[in-house]
């Protein structure tokens, strides 16, 4: 157990690191389950590296553990073993809360599902992450409003979730995951439930943002087009990552 004085060292944002180290360095990573009595390896001591920036799409059949090592880069699920640097501090070392709040602060999500609350508008579901890091109403509603103006909701910040269409509420979610300017954005098949025109607008979206904004993009797809548009593809062969040709 990691004593209080390393845990506060590991949880800095960062950019409060040297430019020139990794944005995430990730070594042994293994993640193994159980089922029926069979043990399952999914990530064996794999290795992952991304710079400040960096777009990567991770590829391939499903099963392979694209997923598991998404959650993992993200902290929402921890490995049975291996390190997971952020701008070289081992975030594994948190304990349960302070790594929520360094998840909240430093990475944004994107899933298949949009998983916005119903009964809540496209405002007030974006500014929930601000709200949760404790920041005063007014400034979270501007920083939402502002998000959702770029994404191209100007006319839905009132609409409650569910009068939106299906790429409406991804792009709600592509402002919630995006409003507090996080460091990496990771997307696990973000337009897998959209049709071919809401797709490309999200994929559009995606790259204009990581431009505009620097922050890097790991993407889970199925979509070789949204694929195509980022500067690495890799996948993952007996749990080890490998680049793909």
């Amino acid at each position: 157990m990691a004593n209080g004085n390393e845990q506060a060292k590991a949880e800095n944002t960062p950019d409060q690191h040297p430019r020139t180290t990794p944005l995430i360095q990730a070594s042994g990573i293994s993640k193994i389950y159980s089922h029926s009595g069979d043990r399952i390896v999914v990530l064996n001591q794999l290795s992952f590296r991304l710079g400040r920036g960096e777009t990567i799409g991770i590829v391939g059949a499903s099963g392979i553990g694209k997923s598991t090592l998404l959650h993992i880069l993200g902290t929402l699920d921890r490995p049975d073993s291996g390190k997971l640097e952020y701008s070289g501090k081992d975030v594994l070392v948190l304990d349960d809360n302070r790594l929520a709040r360094f998840r909240n602060r430093t990475i944004g999500f994107v899933f298949q599902f949009h998983h916005l609350l119903p009964e809540f508008s496209a405002l007030e579901n974006t500014m929930m992450p601000v709200l949760i890091n404790a920041v005063e109403k007014k400034m979270a509603q501007e920083a939402a409003e502002s998000i959702l103006v770029r994404v191209g909701l100007k006319d839905r910040l009132t609409h409650r979730a569910g009068e939106l269409s299906g790429g409406e509420q991804q792009r709600v979610a592509l402002a919630r995951a995006l409003v507090q300017r996080p460091a990496i954005l990771l997307a696990d098949e973000p337009t897998g439930n959209l049709d071919r025109k809401n797709s490309d607008h999200i994929h559009t979206l995606l790259m204009e943002l990581n431009r505009e904004m620097g922050m890097a993009l790991v993407v889970v797809t199925h979509n070789m087009e949204l694929a195509a548009l980022v500067s690495r593809q890799v996948t993952i062969t007996n749990g080890t990552l490998q680049e793909f040709h």
